[in-house]
């Protein structure tokens, strides 16, 4: 299976939103290399950043889950690199 290399980033901006961030994240937890998330007080978000090494649909997918939560943005960066697992 061909897989993609990609980088989400996400602002959580409604921290009502983050236990549904987290029950998608979860399910693609099989997907998912590494994760870092930096809570910014000042601004008063949280900023997330998820390393995934997925097929490219299952990447769409989950971005497309997480943008449709309401006061979350995200924006996923693919690599031009493919791996096969």
């Amino acid at each position: 299976m061909d897989t993609r290399i990609a980088l989400i980033g996400i602002i959580v901006e409604n921290l009502d939103a983050v236990d549904k961030l987290n029950e998608l994240l979860h399910q693609y937890g099989k997907y998912i290399v590494g994760r870092m998330g930096l809570p910014y007080r000042a601004a008063n978000v949280s900023i997330i950043s998820v390393v995934v090494d997925a097929p490219q649909d299952s990447i769409s997918a989950l971005s497309g889950k997480i943008g449709m939560l309401p006061g979350i943005r995200t924006k996923t960066i693919y690599s031009k690199l493919s791996t096969a697992k």
